[in-house]
């Protein structure tokens, strides 16, 4: 148990990076159709052009490790949604309506805004260096 205690705060940062980087890779191909071959969004279109820049900029924030949390509640937000407007009303359970990815993202993000970005992202290092500014603004100052 103490293995997987002590290496906590790095699979957490691995999980939000894989995370990030699917849902990214996700709003890139649907705003320009560069992975999949498929068609892009319509600029400005609702939803899907919309879903699009949310899934590759806060999905890019996610990846990165910045504003995590709140770039987190955007994605889970946005994919309860996709969920409940376009896969639930075809029928109830997931694997059938073809919401399990939208399901799925849903969760994983509004599970990392509650367990953080982990050690490896730029909200720690953020928190990292304003930690060491105040050590050295108090050191200064006696």
């Amino acid at each position: 148990m103490h293995l997987i205690d002590r290496n906590r705060e790095y699979v957490v940062s691995l999980f939000r990076m894989v995370v990030g980087l699917l849902f990214a890779f996700h709003g890139i191909d649907l705003l320009f159709g560069v992975i999949t071959g498929g068609r892009p969004a319509v600029f400005g279109h609702w939803p899907g052009w919309w879903a699009a820049v949310i899934e590759t900029v806060a999905g890019g924030l996610v990846l990165a490790g910045l504003f995590t949390r709140v770039a987190a509640v955007i994605c889970s937000g946005s994919m309860a949604y996709a969920y409940f407007t376009v896969h639930q009303p075809k029928t109830l359970f997931p694997m059938v309506n073809g919401g399990e990815p939208a399901a799925l993202f849903c969760w994983a993000f509004l599970l990392l805004v509650f367990i953080g970005p982990g050690l490896w992202s730029l909200d720690a290092l953020v928190r990292r260096a304003g930690a060491n500014s105040s050590a050295m603004d108090s050191s200064l100052s006696h």
